[in-house]
């Protein structure tokens, strides 16, 4: 995407794999089939999704990458919720801590992640 530098998607690769590193973390330390399993498994697929596409625009592939509609969908629901919800944390730390830091990071990878899950859902030449 034109409107972010290679250096915005490099380090949103980076967030994007700590984040997806934080939640597998979690994930494991929930019980399969309880809602805050599902909701780690959730949003680890909406990660790797992230993950995957900002990887082909950074490396301006034009290889078919192919996801399932619902998946994108689902990717799209769990971006947004976490846009929503690190916004709200933000807005409760003190600017110059690590969280803050983190928080923001993560934010801006999100941010770059949206609109590519999007396109991907309108362009999506695979639909399953």
């Amino acid at each position: 995407m034109d409107e972010f530098t290679e250096k915005q998607m490099a380090d949103a690769l980076i967030a994007i794999n700590d984040m997806m590193s934080r939640a597998g973390k979690a994930k494991e330390k929930f019980v399969q089939g309880t809602s805050q399993h599902t909701l780690q498994k959730n949003r680890l697929n909406a990660l790797h999704i992230s993950f995957s596409l900002i990887s082909k625009e950074l490396a301006k592939s034009d290889a078919v990458t192919c996801f399932a509609e619902d998946d994108l969908k689902n990717a799209i629901a769990q971006v947004t919720s976490l846009i929503r919800k690190s916004e709200k944390a933000l807005g409760k730390l003190a600017q110059g801590t690590w969280q803050h830091t983190m928080l923001s990071q993560n934010l801006k990878a999100l941010y770059i992640a949206l609109p590519l899950i999007k396109k991907a859902l309108n362009n999506n030449d695979c639909k399953k």
